[in-house]
């Protein structure tokens, strides 16, 4: 019998909570968030003094206060533009950015879309309640048109973002959804997006109890969760259903949810979920997937494609750089060169 060996856990979920007490909103789905980042550190072995976390302006944005690690509460819409210099500063930093859909949609989204495109190996978890929940109700980037709110009295007259969207339009190499109450799913996306190497984005798809209650109930009760939404497993069959017997097909260039043995339909016609290929056509159709549309809402790990990440080659960029060069200073590189004059 072959010995198996045993992971050693030499940090529990507490390690990782600061002593601050958390508050948000009794009921608010962010305590549900914090939590899992809890377990997902101490699942991965991850040292208190080796996380960062950055956040920018938003109710999400309290979460560095709660975490016993290093944390940098910065301004509004630049979390992932400080993330990036903390990264590239100290590659050895395991980086987490916490954000909302404001923060990082809307003032934050070209600092979002560029982080993305240099695939810097940093964490966002973008929570999306799809509402200003700081300052009181307005309607949000993700705010579906047509939607009531402090801001849009009539109904917003705007189409929203889709976070996939925007992550793959960036040539993005890791995209994950969960939902607040499914914790279990929450924890394993946390932990293959620390695993990535490169910009993992989580879409936390979160409920604002005040002002924008019951947002995803469509797929976060308990009663219809399971036949609307389907958790995608890599090099598994996508089904779903309360007795997984319903899958998703191709129908010409669409998904198509069917039941399995009604209509001709068998197991065999059930597309395998494939996360790693580079080609992500197929990916983006499953980001999309809407119950609207009389489809699962996906959640889990969409996309996980291996690509150079920015610090890397940033550091590897300086090494060649040194070797190449004796001029090692900033005062040698600059002060000490030619280019150099006196004021008087």
């Amino acid at each position: 019998m072959e010995a198996t060996e045993l992971k050693y856990q030499k940090h529990l979920a507490k390690d990782y909570k600061s002593e601050n007490a958390v508050r948000w909103c009794p009921g608010c789905g962010d305590y549900a968030i914090l939590t899992c980042l809890h377990k997902a550190l101490a699942e991965l072995n991850i040292e208190p003094h080796d996380t960062a976390v950055i956040s920018g302006i938003g109710c999400s944005s309290r979460l560095p206060y709660y975490m016993n690690t290093y944390g940098f509460h910065s301004i509004h819409g630049r979390a992932a533009a400080i993330a990036t210099g903390v990264k590239v500063a100290n590659p050895r930093l395991s980086v987490w950015v916490a954000t909302g859909d404001g923060d990082s949609l809307a003032i934050g989204g070209n600092h979002f879309i560029h982080t993305i495109r240099r695939n810097v190996d940093i964490n966002i978890l973008l929570f999306n309640n799809k509402i200003y929940g700081l300052t009181k109700g307005q309607y949000s980037p993700t705010s579906a048109r047509g939607f009531v709110s402090k801001s849009s009295p009539y109904g917003t007259i705007e189409d929203p973002f889709r976070p996939a969207e925007l992550c793959f339009g960036a040539r993005g190499t890791f995209f994950a959804r969960a939902i607040d109450v499914d914790m279990k799913n929450q924890v394993e996306v946390m932990v293959e997006a620390a695993r990535h190497k490169g910009t993992s984005v989580v879409e936390v798809l979160q409920n604002c109890v005040i002002f924008n209650d019951g947002i995803h109930n469509k797929i976060s009760d308990r009663t219809w969760k399971a036949d609307n939404t389907l958790t995608l497993k890599h090099g598994e069959k996508m089904l779903y259903g309360k007795e997984s017997d319903k899958g998703i097909v191709l129908d010409g260039w669409n998904l198509k949810g069917v039941t399995i043995g009604e209509d001709g339909y068998t197991l065999d016609d059930v597309l395998v979920h494939d996360a790693t290929i580079k080609d992500n056509t197929l990916q983006l159709k499953l980001a999309l997937m809407d119950t609207s549309d009389g489809l699962p809402v996906a959640l889990g790990v969409i996309r996980n494609v291996d690509e150079p990440s920015y610090e890397k080659d940033y550091e590897k960029q300086i090494e060649e750089e040194q070797k190449r060069t004796p001029r090692k200073s900033f005062t040698e590189f600059l002060l000490n060169s030619s280019n150099v004059w006196e004021v008087k």
